[in-house]
């Protein structure tokens, strides 16, 4: 059996306006919503995504929070 599929979040959560991606992990919010009730075929679909993403985005600044 293989391993469950892992959240790509990293604890930096914050959404970027222009993209309505998070600056941590590049998901949506309906993917960080629905995470939980995926499957592991249509998590894997996300990750790949993310990967393309990463690919294609320019790199995000992260603000600390509270930080404006």
């Amino acid at each position: 059996m293989t391993a469950p599929v892992a959240s790509p979040c990293i604890n930096i959560c914050q959404m970027e306006e222009a993209s309505g991606w998070c600056r941590g992990c590049l998901r949506t919010l309906d993917e960080i919503a629905f995470w939980s009730v995926l499957d592991d075929d249509d998590k894997r679909a996300v990750l790949a995504e993310l990967a393309r993403r990463r690919q294609a985005a320019p790199a995000v600044p992260v603000r600390p929070p509270g930080s404006t």
